[in-house]
């Protein structure tokens, strides 16, 4: 609850996780179309990564390394990273991929988001500062929110350093060099 106010934070705890219950639990009711409204000891269900976590907390599930980070995205991953549309797979790839990566047997996450970012940071920056924008808007649609985030602040970047280039403010200077020392005397 670090971000509690913030909306992307709030989103990424939106996503799916397949998990697996260790306890019965009565009362619940996930399935409406079930005649019972309880969950037998290791029942398969779909919740979203809130309600996993605390229920893991609790120890009532296991949860299960989500569809986003299986074996057919790292392949495509480390085949060529810039192309591979992580948005599809997860809106908030690298902050659900942190939140997850302690609380799933894979301990193999940390180093796959750590080689997706970095593969991509150079091809996001690229395009932010070269890519006209027909090109921009295409590559936009496969990038994360995070890097949606990382593009529009590197384009605000360019932007400042054209307007300075081209005839902005070239030195300011401190107020403190306006004044005048004390005598002495």
């Amino acid at each position: 609850m670090a971000n509690y106010y913030d909306i992307d934070d709030i989103l990424s705890q939106e996503e799916v996780v397949s998990v697996i219950f260790q306890k019965t639990a009565g009362g619940v009711g996930i399935d409406p179309s079930s005649e019972t409204d309880s969950v037998e000891v290791g029942s398969k269900v779909e919740l979203p990564f809130w309600l996993a976590h605390e229920l893991q907390l609790r120890q009532a599930v296991s949860m299960n390394v989500p569809a986003c980070f299986n074996q057919k995205t790292r392949l495509e991953i480390q085949a060529d990273s810039a192309c591979v549309d992580l948005r599809s797979r997860s809106p908030y790839f690298y902050e659900f991929g942190c939140k997850i990566a302690p609380l799933v047997a894979d301990r193999t996450i940390g180093a796959l988001l750590l080689s997706a970012f970095k593969s991509r940071y150079k091809e996001v920056l690229t395009k932010a500062h070269t890519a006209a924008y027909p090109a921009a808007s295409k590559h936009l649609t496969i990038l994360t929110k995070e890097e949606t985030h990382l593009y529009e602040a590197a384009q605000s970047s360019m932007a400042a350093f054209k307007k300075w280039r081209m005839g902005g403010p070239r030195f300011q200077r401190a107020s403190i060099l306006g004044r005048k020392r004390k005598s002495n005397e």
